[in-house]
């Protein structure tokens, strides 16, 4: 198997606690929640950072993980973590290219395995609805306990709500000040009306003195602090919605 370095950061104290109550809640949704969705509205608001943590805080409670880089338009997982030169993606398998295990690739956290997304294409909508993607994961997940699919945002394509139909739940990923409410309500029906349960949302760029109001606006939520800036601000929160 192929092996890639995932430069990631040393997390403070204040994100290190996020990450693990968002791992244990996501935990908690249910043993059948194995394939998770992650996706936001628009590019920038941190679905792929969110995307790569979760995954490394899930690998750390001896979880075998595989996160798989399903946005083929334009990726930033390889240069964002600085994973350096990749020879294959998964838009080289799904294009018949090269096989899945040529794909896969271990890392330097203890049972990660990341699979990149490859070169962009120009018939990306049927490489995802392909029956070749559809079997792919229904084997991935007699392997993996976890499979975290980070995707391109579905505010602007529609390859999230594809992905969605062969997962488990979602999360979605809000730039708080940014993202109309209005927009992430399209974006959640559209993911639900592919038959896949939002299982909640992360909520990025908050102020710390804003916390308290969004979480009551926003009503069933658990809001969790994540990174502190210079200032002492929070430039990301996590909100994860309760099961009803």
């Amino acid at each position: 198997m192929n092996r890639l370095n995932i430069e990631l950061e040393d997390l403070n104290y204040d994100m290190e606690e996020e990450f693990k109550t968002l791992r244990t809640n996501l935990m908690f949704c249910g043993v059948d929640k194995k394939v998770i969705l992650i996706t936001s509205t628009f590019p920038g608001e941190g679905k792929t950072e969110k995307s790569v943590y979760l995954s490394a805080a899930l690998a750390k409670m001896n979880k075998k993980v595989l996160l798989l880089d399903m946005d083929l338009r334009k990726s930033v997982l390889v240069s964002r973590f600085e994973m350096g030169k990749v020879q294959y993606g998964m838009s080289h398998f799904l294009s018949g290219q090269c096989p899945l295990s040529d794909v896969i690739c271990a890392t330097n956290v203890p049972k990660l395995h990341v699979a990149v997304a490859g070169p962009s294409t120009p018939n990306t909508t049927e490489l995802l609805a392909s029956e070749k993607f559809h079997k792919m994961l229904e084997s991935l997940k007699d392997v993996y306990d976890y499979i975290i699919i980070d995707s391109a945002p579905l505010g602007l394509v529609i390859d999230a709500a594809i992905i969605a139909k062969e997962c488990d739940g979602a999360v979605l990923v809000i730039e708080s000040g940014k993202t109309k409410y209005r927009l992430v309500q399209e974006v959640k029906a559209k993911i639900e009306n592919s038959g896949c349960p939002v299982l909640g949302a992360v909520l990025s760029k908050v102020e710390v003195a804003k916390a308290d109001i969004m979480a009551k606006s926003i009503g069933n939520i658990t809001v969790i602090m994540n990174r502190r800036g210079a200032r002492g601000c929070v430039q990301s929160h996590s909100l994860f919605l309760k099961k009803k």
